[in-house]
């Protein structure tokens, strides 16, 4: 049996020692700082600039709500409780805790920013931030972003169709925040039938039609550019729709040419209004529209059985007036009489 030389038990044996009095200090180190109270609380909000939904008062009842922070023992401080406790809030996106060697508790929140605020149709009313989170509308003051209205459900759990035009709304609500011009220019967003998007602008009185949201930094592109020429040319009033869903070409609508497109019966009645009532018009026989365009009116053709009119007398007085009075029954009897009755022939008497 190999006997081990007594140097080298000697210093295994000094490694140990050593060991069990870093470990003796540590604990002791702890006990001492767990001993230690939370002398005061700092707190960071980040992840927005111009709002802030919540602030520190706000932090600070969160965080103190089991007891108060300062002047606790750090030994009792639950920082993942209360990290939990504060990512519950709907405006914190995450939150990060710690204390640092001042036994000073370091908190730092990431707000979540708001993209997007939705009025439904059955009136409900709620932002969106950049990840599709749904947020409460707040007391304090209401954000600087895109209104989109006619959202068709307010429920929290929506359907795929309704969760991809949600996606919709964000992408729309990000591009047109991260612009400062179509920022300022965008007051508005309607949701259309077939979940395109009408964009109501805060300067002029058109509405532009963008179709479905893509595709929008071209769509946005000849939005501009009609922008920079039609209202050189004609002003910020000349239209009244501006469509930019099509590629390579914007549709302009003038305004008043709008109210000229409408459906067969809303012409048929308008036809009725503008002509003069007429007796007797065979119901059979269908009106016709001439056809409507920017120079010329609508124009009502209607076939009719005429009724038979007396026939009128002229009569020229000397102060050069007509007068026209119908002829009684006795005038048109021996009016008849005369055009019947054949004329006498003339006789020439032959001279002797």
């Amino acid at each position: 049996m190999n006997k081990i030389p007594w140097k080298k038990r000697l210093i295994q044996t000094a490694w140990i020692l050593a060991g069990i009095g870093t470990v003796v200090l540590m604990g002791a180190a702890m006990q001492k700082k767990n001993r230690k109270t939370c002398s005061d609380v700092k707190i960071e909000i980040s992840g927005i600039e111009e709002h802030m939904f919540i602030d520190e008062k706000d932090i600070l009842e969160l965080v103190n709500q089991q007891r108060k922070v300062i002047g606790t023992p750090i030994s009792l401080i639950n920082l993942r409780a209360m990290e939990s406790a504060l990512e519950k809030n709907p405006w914190v996106k995450n939150a990060e805790m710690y204390l640092d060697n001042q036994q000073v508790l370091q908190i730092q929140i990431e707000e979540r920013q708001p993209v997007a605020r939705i009025f439904t149709m059955q009136g409900g009313s709620f932002y969106l931030d950049s990840a599709g989170v749904r947020l409460p509308l707040s007391e304090k003051l209401s954000a600087r972003v895109p209104m989109f209205t006619g959202f068709p459900s307010d429920n929290v759990k929506l359907s795929k169709p309704d969760s991809l035009l949600l996606k919709d709304v964000v992408k729309l609500g990000m591009y047109i925040l991260e612009d400062s011009f179509w920022a300022a220019q965008v007051a508005q967003i309607d949701i259309e039938p077939g979940r395109e998007f009408e964009l109501i602008p805060v300067f002029g009185d058109h509405v532009v039609s963008i179709g479905k949201a893509d595709d929008l930094d071209a769509k946005f592109n000849r939005l501009y550019t009609f922008y920079k020429q039609a209202w050189l040319q004609h002003g910020i009033h000349y239209y009244e729709k501006i469509d930019v869903q099509f590629d390579k070409q914007v549709v302009a609508v003038r305004k008043g040419m709008g109210a000229i497109k409408q459906d067969s019966t809303a012409a048929l009645a308008l036809i009725r209004q503008m002509t003069i009532p007429v007796d007797d018009v065979t119901a059979s026989v269908p009106e016709k529209l001439v056809r409507i365009d920017s120079s010329t009116k609508p124009v009502a053709v209607v076939q009719k059985s005429v009724k038979e009119t007396p026939p009128v007398k002229t009569v020229i007085n000397n102060n050069n007036k007509i007068n026209t009075k119908p002829l009684s029954k006795k005038a048109e009897q021996k009016k008849e009489e005369t055009t019947t009755k054949p004329k006498p022939k003339a006789v020439m008497k032959k001279s002797k």
